[in-house]
């Protein structure tokens, strides 16, 4: 893991020295400490430190956390508590690897008691350089995580695995009523299909920082790459969306902006296993991309087979939060009933992931308002993103499905968009 990271520290007054020491050793190493308290000898209980530590890592603010108090075990304990920590109290240099390695941990604890300066400078190197990459170890932690959620304890007693790379998730009969009623639900507020008026107007400014500067087209050359990448920086757009083969170079040529990558998985007809999506979204996020919008398997949803769909989402969203990356759910309307598209986004709910998004632009339709709303009420209980893609060319097009709902656009005509933006604001 030889990257740039945050990385949240704090302790009690027990391990302040040992904390102040450490500062300047992950500075040192290239990465960006976060104090967290506390700022003097004075007493303190760890249990504070130790939770702001990790509220930290759980909300994506810091890649990484370390506490350091008398032993490291009760800091552990505590961040623990949060949902999405897995801490690690680590006296050896051969734990912090074991931790990382096998354990996916993403907080270190330290004893300041247990260890000096020089063990505990070796054993925070070694656990931020360290990565989780073994497909059986992320398995593993995926039934932490599992744990954590109450999944795992229903899977044991259906017999069923819940592992995210390939292994069949099953819905329980209350998820498959569950579902069913809402689909109802919502296909009965949707009845009627006319769209939202147009009743919004943005500056080019605002609007760019809500597109996905895209280029996706088969025979599309290094230089239109790069040459996308100037305008996203030029522009101030939110990412650069491209195939992911592209995703070192886009990451290069934006590093030095607000421009994010984002990278396509599964595209653009989405019938591979739920394994090989996993694969290409963990590649495309180590070789620097921040959002991934992958294709669901279109034809396990059209025979109704949920249970695949569900691992198919989940797998690649348990990379992207492996990753810290976000995950966008593309689910190809054109080629869906609104009862389908109600299922898609339902199961993406299911499977955490962050947006749900219309199409590929490669398929016989792209977006339209009334998919959007529809879309957007169906997501609204776990507030959900809505990516409108596919066909959005001109100002108008993008304002229509913001007021539809959606709260990101994806298209190759940006510029053109922001141009008429402008003429018009």
């Amino acid at each position: 893991m030889n990257k740039v990271l945050k990385v949240a520290i704090g302790s009690d007054h027990g391990g302040f020295d040992l904390k102040q020491r450490l500062i300047p050793h992950l500075q040192s190493l290239g990465h960006h400490p976060t104090d967290c308290g506390t700022y003097s000898k004075d007493a303190v209980d760890y249990p504070v430190i130790a939770h702001a530590v990790a509220a930290k890592v759980a909300d994506g603010t810091c890649d990484f956390g370390i506490v350091v108090d008398g032993a490291g075990i009760g800091s552990a304990m505590t961040a623990n508590k949060v949902r999405g920590v897995r801490a690690a109290a680590c006296y050896n240099e051969a734990l912090a690897r074991n931790s990382r390695e096998h354990n996916g941990a993403n907080v270190l604890t330290l004893g300041a008691g247990q260890t000096n300066m020089a063990n505990a400078q070796a054993i925070v190197s070694v656990f931020l350089s360290t990565d989780c990459t073994e497909a059986r170890h992320k398995r593993r932690v995926q039934m932490i995580m599992d744990v954590e959620s109450g999944r795992l304890q229903s899977a044991r007693s259906s017999g069923t695995s819940t592992s995210t790379q390939g292994d069949n998730v099953d819905l329980s009969p209350q998820d498959v009523e569950r579902i069913a009623g809402r689909v109802k639900e919502l296909i009965a507020q949707s009845s009627g299909g006319s769209a939202p008026s147009l009743a919004v107007n943005m500056d080019a400014e605002s609007l760019a920082k809500m597109i996905d500067h895209t280029i996706l087209r088969p025979d599309a050359s290094r230089a239109d790459v790069e040459k996308l990448c100037r305008e996203a920086v030029q522009h101030g757009f939110f990412s650069v969306c491209v195939n992911s083969t592209w995703v070192p170079l886009a990451r290069e040529l934006v590093k030095d902006s607000n421009v994010k990558v984002c990278a396509v998985v599964g595209f653009p007809l989405g019938a591979q296993p739920p394994q090989i999506k996993a694969m290409e979204a963990r590649k495309a996020i180590r070789e620097g991309a921040k959002e991934i919008d992958m294709v669901i398997n279109v034809g396990a949803l059209k025979s109704g087979d949920d249970k695949l769909v569900l691992n198919d989402i989940r797998a690649v969203v348990e990379s992207c939060k492996d990753g810290r990356a976000l995950s966008k759910v593309i689910l190809e309307n054109s080629l869906l009933t609104d009862e389908e598209k109600v299922r898609a986004c339902e199961l993406s709910m299911q499977a955490r992931a962050d947006f749900v998004k219309t199409s590929t632009g490669f398929s016989s339709g792209g977006a339209t308002a009334e998919d959007i709303a529809l879309m957007a009420r169906t997501v609204a209980p776990k507030k959900l993103g809505v990516k409108a893609s596919g066909g959005v060319r001109t100002y108008d097009d993008a304002m229509k499905m913001i007021a539809a709902g959606a709260t990101r656009i994806g298209a190759s005509s940006s510029v053109k968009i922001l141009e008429e933006a402008r003429a018009r604001n």
